[in-house]
């Protein structure tokens, strides 16, 4: 079997392993949405096309082709964050292979070669395209026309590899999230070589690069390919690193206190559960990682929005962002980490209940952070106490009630500490993007037409009575959540075990 045929087995294993993924039932119908929701995204690439368009055709001093490399760096910076919210890094499938006599590197090398044709990285091409047919056809000819998305297409291909080099190493520790903001202000350095911080000139720096592309002089297409050259050797070395590190790991346990956490006593059942969560928090790397994540983005959104006036168009969707980051980074994947332990919670009747309980005390209690950092807006009068409040309330009341319904539909395990060796490639569930979104977008769209209605006062207590009733009913909820979890009791229980990693 030559390595083209051995690449192809390997393409077709995932692609069943994908198939044959519990989640995949949920994903289907949660695709349908996402689809949609693709679709006026492309719409809106389509509308950006024609805006660079037409400032193109009337510009005198820049050409098209020019133009579109000049925003370049910025289009890229936007691919890059993008993917943080709509690819994940999935866990190599590395264990089947591990004693077959094939290269060590034959599954980092398909799971590199499935970055690089991933689907994913044609997304720009509905602005590139109806761009270069409006502007760069008629006016500079076929020939830069082609230069230009061929050159666009190879900087896409070197970002998708800059992205899984990075997450790679902010898997591995959050400190490194310096890299990229090292990177980019690299990038955007050519801005400060003038004398006041002149970013046109910065636009032109990359127009006069992006044009040598564009007329096909070799220079510029030998640099690009060495860039991409060697981002797929470091990573190709990396993902064997961590991967092979993960796999050949040894457990060692270090004597240390423990502390009893005797304040949770008082709440009995539910005060256990609540150690339990905040244990799992301490000690496990996955669950410590993104809790990090989620309180630094917290506290970096509420530094930006309180002391920054580019948020000031839109202080209310911001707040709604803010106050939802626990819910959307922690809460949407309930009972995933607990997959790993289901059958324990299984042992008691009800056990379950305590524990949906102490998670929604314990998130609930968390939103007090975001609303005391947030105080400031008050303060220089951005926004009001009383929109804070209706805000939190209606968080911790409906839209928390719209994360938990995940705990009925959740039955894929996320491995506690591992994170680059997994027994599903399929991490990203639909279904758990689509509640983002919804839970996201229900608030935005009542309060827009509240407002219209009745104002804006009334439409933040409407907001607070909604949340408040929530969180009066929300024993009511949690345990008719635990009833339907029970109905698909050994249907879950099937999914979390077939996908824990050993």
């Amino acid at each position: 079997m030559n390595k083209f045929q051995l690449f192809k087995t390997l393409r077709t294993h995932n692609s069943l392993a994908d198939k044959r993924n519990p989640a995949v039932t949920q994903n289907k119908v949660a695709k349908v949405f996402l689809w949609i929701g693709a679709a006026f995204i492309l719409l809106y690439l389509i509308g950006f096309a024609i805006m660079f368009a037409l400032i193109a055709n009337e510009s005198h001093s820049t050409t098209a082709s020019e133009l579109i490399f000049g925003i370049a760096p910025f289009i890229l910076a936007l691919d890059f964050f993008f993917r943080f919210i709509a690819q994940q890094t999935p866990s190599q499938q590395i264990k089947p292979y591990i004693l077959l006599p094939i290269s060590r590197y034959t599954c980092i090398d398909c799971f590199i070669a499935n970055s690089l044709l991933s689907i994913g990285n044609l997304t720009w091409f509905a602005m590139l395209i109806p761009y270069s047919i409006m502007s760069i056809v008629f006016s500079e000819g076929i020939g830069v026309t082609l230069g230009c998305l061929a050159g666009f297409y190879v900087l896409i291909l070197i970002n998708s590899q800059w992205y899984m080099l990075a997450r790679s190493l902010i898997n591995r520790h959050i400190a490194w999230w310096v890299l990229p903001l090292i990177v980019y202000a690299l990038i955007f350095l050519p801005a400060y070589a003038w004398e006041g911080a002149d970013m046109a000139k910065c636009c032109q720096f990359y127009a006069d690069g992006g044009y040598l592309l564009a007329t096909w002089k070799p220079l510029p297409w030998l640099f690009l390919f060495a860039v991409l050259a060697i981002l797929i050797y470091i990573n190709r070395r990396l993902q064997y690193r961590f991967v092979y590190a993960e796999l050949s790991r040894t457990e060692t346990t270090k004597l240390h206190h423990v502390s009893q956490f005797k304040m949770f006593d008082r709440f009995e059942e539910t005060g256990e559960y609540l150690k339990l969560e905040v244990k799992s928090i301490m000690r496990n790397k996955n669950i410590k990682k993104g809790f990090i994540f989620a309180t630094v983005a917290v506290a970096l959104l509420s530094f930006a929005i309180s002391f920054s006036d580019i948020y000031n168009n839109m202080v209310v969707f911001w707040c709604i962002y803010n106050f939802g980051i626990y819910g959307a980074m922690i809460l949407v994947k309930v009972m995933c980490h607990e997959g790993n332990y289901i059958e324990c919670l299984m042992v008691r009747q009800e056990n379950i209940v305590s524990l949906l309980r102490a998670k929604y005390y314990f998130y609930t209690a968390l939103l007090l952070l975001p609303l005391l950092l947030m105080l400031p807006m008050v303060v220089t009068g951005k926004c009001s106490l009383m929109m804070l409040l209706a805000v939190m309330v209606f968080m911790a009341g409906f839209l928390y009630f719209l994360f938990f319904q995940m705990a009925v539909y959740n039955k894929q395990t996320i491995p506690l500490n591992s994170k680059f060796v997994g027994k599903g490639s399929m991490e990203t569930n639909y279904l758990q993007l689509f509640v983002n979104i919804l839970v996201f977008a229900v608030p935005l769209i009542l309060i827009s037409v509240l407002k219209l209605v009745i104002g804006e006062t009334p439409t933040y207590l409407v907001l607070m009575a909604i949340g408040f009733a929530f969180i009066a009913t929300h024993k009511l909820w949690i345990r008719n959540i635990y009833r339907r979890m029970m109905k698909r009791k050994y249907e879950n229980l099937e999914g979390f075990r077939s996908t824990i990693s050993n």
